[in-house]
C-alpha cells in the first residue's frame, strides 16, 4: 500500500502552505513511532496517567437479558478524561514536545477530544487553544468549562453549521496561520498524511489489549467486535490488532440521526459518495452538486459529514461493515445499559450498544466485544431534553 493511501483513499489535499508542516510532522513521526525512549515514556504516561489497561468487562446482565452471545464492554470511558481520545493525544502532545513545538491546537465535537488536549497541553506546559462548533459548545457546556479549567483557549465556531466539520475548518485554518511553533493535534484518524495513520497507530492500543485480555479470559479471539464511527478513531482502534483475522467481524455504527432516509443524519457509509474535504479522499456525505452536505445527529461526536479514509478501504474491501443506528435507538440503549449494568455510556457508544442490542439474541455461543468510547456524563442533559426533562447540567 502507498504511504499514505488505503487503497484510493487518503492522500494529501491541502493548500501548499501546509505541506511543509505535513512532512515535518511525518518525518518526526516515523524517527519516533519506534524510538524506545518515546515509547518507554508513553507506556509510562499510559500507564501512570491516564490509567491503561482499561478493564475488559464482562456485562453479565446485558448477555443474560439479551440472551445469546457473551457481551464484553471493553470500557475505555475508565481512562482517565473519561473516554479513548486521551490515547491519541498523549501521543501526539509527546511528539509535538520533540518537535519543539510549545502550541498545540484542536477541534473538538462532543468535547472529549478537546478535554484530552487541554488535559495533555496542562500536564506537558504548552499553550492551547480549542475550536468547537457553537452548537456543540451549547449542548457540552460542562466540557467547554473543563476545557477553561485547565487553561485553554475555546473558540466558538459559528461558520457553516457551527458543528464538528466547522471546527475542523477553522483548526486547520489557524494551523496554517501559525506554524512555527503549533502542532495541530488532530483527533480522529482522518484529514491528510500522516493523521490517519498516527491516530489508528496511537489508538491501537485498545485492539491489543483486547486481544490479550479477551484471550486470558476465554482462551479465544472475539466473533465481533463493535464499534460506533464518526471520524473513526475508537473504531479503528478497536479493529486494528483483528484485521489480519478474518474470523473476527468488525462492525461500525453510524450515527443517522433520524434516520437514513431523511437529510437529518450522518451515516456516511450508507448515504454519502466518494470525495475529497478536510485534506483527505475519503466518504462524504453530500448534496446534489456534489457539496458537503449538512448533518444532523444527538451526538456531537458523531456529528461529522465524512469518515476515515481506512474505514472508506476497509468497507469496500469488504473486511468490516457500517450499519446506520437512529437517535431513537441510541438513546434506548443509553437508558438500557444505564438500568442494567449500572454503566452510563456516551452516546456515541451507544450507538455501538444499539446494535450489539439487535444482534446478540441471534448470536448464541457467540462473543462480542463493544467498545465503550467514553462516559455519558457529558450527555445526561442532553438525554433529558430529548425526553422532554429539563435539567441542570
Amino acid at each position: 500500500m502507498r504511504q499514505g493511501r488505503f487503497g484510493i483513499y487518503g492522500g494529501q489535499y491541502v493548500p501548499e502552505a501546509l505541506m511543509s508542516a505535513l512532512g515535518e510532522l511525518n518525518e518526526a513521526y516515523n524517527r519516533y513511532k519506534d524510538d524506545r525512549d518515546f515509547n518507554d515514556r508513553l507506556s509510562e504516561l499510559f500507564n501512570g496517567y491516564a490509567g491503561r489497561p482499561s478493564p475488559l468487562y464482562y456485562a453479565a446482565r446485558m448477555s443474560a437479558d439479551l440472551g445469546g452471545a457473551k457481551i464484553y464492554f471493553k470500557r475505555e470511558d475508565m481512562n482517565y478524561t473519561g473516554s479513548h481520545k486521551i490515547n491519541n493525544v498523549l501521543g501526539q502532545t509527546l511528539l509535538a514536545k520533540k518537535m519543539g513545538k510549545t502550541r498545540v491546537i484542536a477541534e473538538t465535537g462532543a468535547g472529549q477530544h478537546g478535554v484530552a488536549t487541554a488535559t495533555a497541553a496542562a500536564l506537558f506546559g504548552m499553550e492551547c487553544e480549542i475550536f468547537m462548533g457553537r452548537v456543540d459548545t451549547d449542548r457540552q457546556a460542562l466540557n467547554v468549562y473543563k476545557m477553561r479549567l485547565l487553561g485553554a483557549k475555546v473558540h466558538a465556531v459559528d461558520s457553516g453549521t457551527a458543528t464538528l466539520k466547522d471546527a475542523v475548518s477553522e483548526t486547520m485554518s489557524e494551523w496554517a496561520r501559525r506554524l512555527s511553533d503549533t502542532h495541530y493535534v488532530l483527533g480522529s484518524v482522518m484529514g491528510p498524511h500522516p493523521f490517519p495513520a498516527i491516530v489508528r497507530d496511537f489508538q491501537s492500543v485498545i485492539s491489543k489489549e483486547i486481544k490479550s485480555q479477551l484471550l486470558a479470559l476465554e482462551g479465544r479471539l472475539p466473533d465481533a467486535v463493535v464499534a460506533c464511527v464518526g471520524g473513526g478513531s475508537n473504531a479503528m482502534g478497536a479493529f486494528y490488532h483483528f484485521i489480519g483475522d478474518k474470523q473476527v467481524q468488525l462492525i461500525g455504527c453510524e450515527a443517522a440521526g433520524r434516520g437514513i432516509h431523511t437529510k437529518e443524519t450522518a451515516a456516511t457509509v450508507s448515504t454519502g459518495k466518494v470525495g475529497i474535504f478536510h485534506g483527505m479522499k475519503s466518504y462524504f456525505c453530500q448534496d446534489d452538486f456534489g457539496q458537503i452536505a449538512p448533518v444532523y445527529s444527538i451526538s456531537a461526536g458523531l456529528d461529522y459529514p465524512g469518515i476515515g479514509p481506512e474505514h472508506a478501504y476497509l468497507y469496500d474491501s469488504g473486511r468490516a461493515q457500517y450499519v446506520p443506528v437512529t437517535d431513537d435507538e441510541a438513546v434506548e440503549a443509553f437508558e438500557y445499559v444505564s438500568r442494567t449494568e449500572g454503566i452510563i455510556p456516551a452516546i456515541e457508544s451507544s450507538h455501538a450498544l444499539a446494535h450489539v442490542m439487535r444482534i446478540a439474541p441471534s448470536m448464541k455461543d457467540k462473543i462480542i466485544v463493544v467498545n465503550i468510547s467514553g462516559r455519558g456524563d457529558k450527555d445526561c442533559a442532553a438525554i433529558a431534553r430529548y425526553r422532554g426533562e429539563n435539567i441542570d447540567e
